[in-house]
């Protein structure tokens, strides 16, 4: 099988290097293309996959084709490369914003088409991935894309009305754990930690906390309830933030995240 990227950016590398991560994909079975010299370098030098000479190359012999350019460079990258694509070819996008109805009028009829959306923890191997195909694709074409989706992170079928919440609690969330994190260790600074000591602290807590809900089975509520001790510290930092808006600021900000998705 031989697996071709149209670009070759921080999320498509993210992906490469999950796939040859499980060693179940050798770098001779990636091709990639991108638009700059730099990032064909790069993902060379990183992973020894073949660069193509352009991306018509990288969609001719692709098998299974991820676009991974910006949603705005999408419909012209498309253009390119719609009558070299193989109809056996499973296209998949992780381009935010672009619907399955919309790739298939750029591409034309016939083609097999799975839209995702990625996010940046699959830089560590920790991604979450939102998988929905059109009808065209197979449940065994569909089994293999999750697989490969699944080796830098998690990956879940879910149906496409949910993209635009997928990119709010997942694609674009990882900003708002970043700004989370550095808040908190900037209170830590102001109470006399060493920077760099607190950006450890609060990340870890971070990890931990999303571990907890994650292989604990339990509420995030009541995980939160057994921190709060009464009339302890927690319960007090936790009347603050609700005093500020905190969930109802965080719910703003997804629904700002869906509502751009949207427009996009």
């Amino acid at each position: 099988m031989q697996i071709g990227f149209i670009g070759l950016g921080n999320m498509a590398t993210a992906i490469i290097g999950g796939l040859l991560s499980k060693g179940n994909i050798t770098p001779d079975k990636i091709i990639g293309s991108d638009k700059t010299e730099e990032s064909k370098r790069k993902a060379e030098e990183s992973f020894g996959i073949r660069i193509a000479a352009d991306n018509r190359q990288a969609a001719e012999e692709s098998d299974v084709l991820f676009l991974a350019v910006k949603p705005q460079f999408l419909s012209a990258a498309l253009q390119g490369v719609r009558d070299v694509i193989n109809k056996d070819t499973v296209i998949i996008s992780i381009a935010a914003g672009k619907t399955i109805s919309w790739l298939e009028q750029e591409l034309g009829e016939g083609h097999k088409i799975i839209r995702c959306m990625p996010n940046t923890p699959a830089l560590v191997g920790e991604g979450c991935t939102g998988v929905c195909p059109n009808s065209l694709v197979s449940e065994e074409e569909l089994f293999r894309a999750v697989e490969l989706l699944n080796s830098f992170g998690r990956a879940h079928i879910v149906t496409e009305a949910m993209m635009d919440a997928v990119v709010a609690v997942s694609g674009s969330s990882p900003a708002y754990v970043f700004l989370f994190i550095e808040a908190m260790a900037d209170g830590a600074v102001q109470a006399g930690m060493s920077r760099a000591q607190a950006y450890e602290f609060a990340a870890q807590a971070v990890l931990g906390s999303a571990k907890m809900v994650l292989e604990m089975g339990k509420h995030p509520g009541e995980l939160k309830d057994m921190v709060c001790s009464p009339g302890g510290t927690t319960i007090e930092a936790v009347k603050v933030l609700e005093e500020k808006g905190f969930r109802g600021a965080v719910m703003d900000a997804m629904e700002a995240c869906v509502r751009r998705n949207r427009e996009l």
